[in-house]
């Protein structure tokens, strides 16, 4: 029997009549709530519409940041790449801190321009700082990009939610279809108020069904101390003192995702959308400690289920969460209810990342690729064209997204950091460094893109040590600040 197969047997029946009642009644008040958040604007301006009217408050703003960092990538994909990799995989723990990290390098001063300035989008500062449309044109596209292989993503996550927890046989698409048309629905009728608003439900949801799943896990199914014993009998190379060359991979690992991330485009309006630079810097300080609550428990259930659920596939080990509740409800009935809170827990954390980079998306279509094509448009007309592009992405989203079921969830995280990473030195250096040019950037970020894209596949001894979003990284920043310093001497001399 598959893994897939068992699962679909072990949950056959799991919602029941009341458990389909519960997460109806729960992505009903999501619909809610974005009609909430349409009544509550304040007008149809697109800084109303993508930052909630530039005004929200601690609680809001740290749960809408966490819901958005911590999503369906983590419950499923992590959880496997722990299955995967074992201990070494720990490394998550850092670059998930690392992350907050480089928000603190940037954020605040760009709040303080951004509210200055009146920023919308990403592409606002960058055309405000450097004056050159082709930079922010590119960086944009490489934002859009990014966020359309996030959304593809969590939409897998949530077809193999959906394909479990029902134990129907094809409910895989239709589960991923349904829950994109709820999305689209809150998400267009409040923008970012409606998203934040639900982002508060779904990051209590969040918190809550980790630490359940990873407490029953833990104490039912024989803990971490028989795990260790497990993974020592059955797969000793998890344990061993890890090389120069995976010492290095950790290193890079850190980078790429914390400055990847750290880029997301939806992540950078939440900044701009703080009341106030306090409110901001709070949140972000106490999100450093989330990883130690969110990411370490993800990575803790990955090893229990090495010993639970040995020889799985690398495609299979993406459901190892998945898996985790399937045999908590045939071994433990009594706690049915709780697997169902645990399973809006997921719908939480996958659903609460898909509408934010739907709305990045859209708002980068409206404010700053659809007026290079089409210069004074009207702000009704953008933002028309906002919400077709919203549409017009999920529909192709959700297409790829039932077509490359067997794709691994780790690896489609990683193309997209590689992409991401390369829009870095133009937001961390130039807030900082007045002397930085458009040139050099734009031409930097050309040639760390093409290396990241262009290197993937090779069978190079060096890509085996620093993958090829790394290395174009590194190319990148020395464009921009060699560049940018032969052409700073020469406006002196």
């Amino acid at each position: 029997m598959t893994h897939w197969q068992w699962a679909q047997t072990a949950t056959n029946g799991i919602l029941g009549t009341a458990g389909y009642i519960f997460v109806g009644g729960y992505l009903s008040v999501l619909v809610l709530l974005g009609w909430l958040g349409h009544r509550a604007k304040k007008d149809d301006s697109l800084a109303d519409f993508y930052l909630g009217g530039r005004g929200l408050g601690l609680m809001v703003l740290l749960l809408t940041l966490y819901a958005t960092q911590y999503s369906g990538n983590t419950m499923l994909g992590f959880v496997g790449k722990s299955y995967r990799q074992g201990y070494q995989f720990l490394s998550a723990v850092a670059f998930m801190m690392a992350i907050v990290g480089f928000y603190l390098i940037y954020a605040p001063r760009l709040h303080r321009l951004a509210h200055k300035r009146h920023y919308v989008t990403m592409g606002d500062y960058l055309q405000d700082r450097f004056r050159y449309q082709p930079l922010t044109i590119l960086a944009s596209t490489l934002g859009v990009l990014a966020l359309g292989n996030y959304i593809l993503t969590n939409l897998k996550a949530l077809g193999l939610l959906t394909e479990t927890i029902t134990g129907i046989s094809g409910s895989y698409a239709p589960g991923v279809i349904l829950l994109a048309v709820i999305m689209l629905v809150y998400e267009l009728l409040g923008g970012l108020r409606s998203v934040a608003w639900t982002d508060v439900l779904q990051g209590v949801l969040l918190l809550f069904g980790i630490s359940i799943i990873f407490i029953v896990a833990n104490v039912v199914f024989g803990g971490l101390g028989s795990a260790a014993e497990a993974i020592r009998e059955t797969r000793p190379e998890l344990m061993a003192v890890p090389t120069w060359k995976e010492k290095v991979d950790w290193l890079c690992t850190v980078l790429l995702v914390g400055l990847g991330i750290s880029m997301y485009p939806h992540a950078i309006q939440r900044i701009y959308a703080a009341k106030s630079a306090r409110t901001l810097q709070r949140s972000l300080q106490i999100m450093v400690f989330f990883p130690l609550v969110t990411t370490f428990l993800m990575l803790m259930l990955g090893l229990l289920g090495i010993a639970q659920f040995p020889g799985l596939s690398d495609a299979e080990s993406d459901g190892v969460t998945l898996r985790w509740l399937a045999m908590i409800v045939e071994e433990v009935p009594v706690m049915r209810w709780i697997v169902l809170i645990c399973i809006a827990a997921i719908l939480a954390a996958t659903m609460s990342t898909v509408d934010s980079a739907l709305l990045a998306i859209s708002s980068v279509v409206a404010k700053d690729i659809y007026p290079a094509i089409s210069p004074g448009t009207t702000i009704e007309r953008l933002n028309t064209i906002g919400k077709v592009a919203s549409f017009v992405i999920m529909a192709g989203a959700v297409t790829l997204a039932i077509s490359l079921k067997t794709s691994n969830i780790w690896d489609l995280i990683k193309l997209k950091l590689e992409f991401l990473c390369q829009i870095a030195p133009a937001f961390l250096l130039g807030i900082h460094c007045r002397r930085l040019r458009s040139g050099p950037v734009f031409a930097g970020m050309i040639v760390g893109t093409l290396i990241a894209i262009g290197f993937r596949n090779t069978s190079w001894t060096l890509f085996e040590w620093l993958p090829p979003g790394i290395l174009g990284l590194g190319a990148n920043v020395a464009i921009a600040l060699v560049g940018s310093l032969v052409l700073y001497n020469k406006d002196v001399e």
